[in-house]
């Protein structure tokens, strides 16, 4: 079987534009503020594309461990697999890695929103009433901003979930290919 037939590359190329967005993602994470709402946003889609990938990649490791039962049976050889096997490591080292930086950064990131937040609950003595209308009055503008930017936030969501279901589904097609074939070839 040709690389262009076997389902392992087929998969393999589609985790890899995973991982290849995942790390883009990443990249842009890093050079966000702390604390902030795209900050927070991103930091929920980089953990959950990070477990998506990692599933993915135990399901293929699964199909590596089937496929080295009986190598020959597949038409692969023995340095086929340890190259599978190199991809699948290094895959998920590449996933785990920014997984660590991401679980680390949100925990640091917690006692500094912490402290913030608490800070901001201290009463100021010093200003006056004036001064209050003017915060009340930029509020309401900062108010209505964030549920603007909010809704952007929702629909990006949006988009970027039905992208992530359309590639859920290419997935499960290409396993449920991959589990006729291996059952074609164990009653064959």
């Amino acid at each position: 079987m040709s690389k262009a037939q076997d389902p392992f590359y087929i998969v393999k190329e589609e985790i890899q534009e995973s991982i290849d967005k995942l790390q883009s993602s990443f990249h842009q994470w890093e050079r966000i503020l702390p604390d902030t709402g795209e900050q927070v946003h991103l930091t929920k889609e980089l953990l959950a594309n990070c477990e998506s990938i990692e599933w993915q990649v135990d399901e293929l490791n699964k199909t590596i461990d089937v496929a080295a039962r009986d190598p020959s049976w597949y038409g692969i050889d023995d340095r086929e697999l340890e190259s599978r096997r190199r991809w699948t490591t290094t895959a998920r080292t590449q996933v785990g890695d920014v997984k660590k930086s991401v679980v680390a950064r949100k925990e640091n990131g917690n006692s500094t929103s912490a402290m913030r937040r608490e800070l901001m609950k201290l009463p100021i003595s010093h200003q006056s009433d004036r001064s209050y209308q003017y915060g009340a009055e930029d509020n309401d503008d900062f108010i209505a901003s964030e549920s603007d930017r909010q809704m952007l936030l929702i629909k990006q969501q949006d988009e970027e979930l039905d992208e992530l279901s359309a590639s859920v589904e290419r997935i499960g097609g290409v396993g449920l290919t991959i589990h006729e074939e291996l059952l074609a070839q164990v009653s064959v």
